[in-house]
């Protein structure tokens, strides 16, 4: 298996349907005063319903209109991982830029392939002046232990446009 990494370009946007998204979510974890709390949820999360990939499809295109940028992993011909780095500078001191989507396909996961597309957003935010980056992570244990072993820790400044969006995400930055 040979794992290629390439910028993503808007007229691919139709190989985010290659992503396997599916999970069986073990634990997840609620924000309780500060802490985190690991909350048994035992369930198969399926791949995206043709509605959940349609936004995820407009959020990786809104992005690529207003000067944000993405990471594609192939193997072979097929997209097996992406992530997408927002255009918009966040913060009181607007010197973050946001992790906005972040996927690897089920079977190609725990091989290192998030943590290069990670790693790659990370060198783009820094040439973009960004100090840090904002994540704003889906409560899983999988997304918030991957995010932490990437250096993230949680936020005292959480962006209110981004919780009111999503108020289960747990919210994360890491220093670049």
């Amino acid at each position: 298996m040979m794992i290629t990494y390439q910028t993503l370009q808007r007229d691919q946007v139709n190989k985010l349907l290659e992503i396997d998204r599916s999970e069986y979510i073990d634990f997840i974890y609620e924000l309780r005063n500060q802490h985190l709390m690991e909350v048994q949820s035992g369930h198969e999360c399926p791949t995206w319903t043709e509605e959940m990939m349609g936004e995820i499809q407009q959020r990786f295109l809104y992005e690529m209109d207003n000067g944000g940028m993405a990471i594609g992993a192939f193997d072979g011909q097929m997209l097996i991982g992406f992530g997408v780095l927002a255009h918009k500078f966040r913060g009181k001191d607007l010197n973050k830029l946001q992790v906005d989507l972040m996927y690897v396909s089920r079977n190609y996961r725990r091989q290192g392939i998030g943590t290069r597309i990670f790693n790659l957003l990370s060198e783009e935010a820094r040439i973009r002046g960004a100090k840090s980056l904002y994540i704003s992570s889906t409560e899983t244990r999988s997304a918030v232990f991957f995010y932490k072993s990437n250096g993230s820790k949680l936020t005292s400044e959480i962006d209110d446009e981004l919780f009111n969006k999503e108020p289960k995400d747990i919210h994360m930055v890491v220093d670049l």
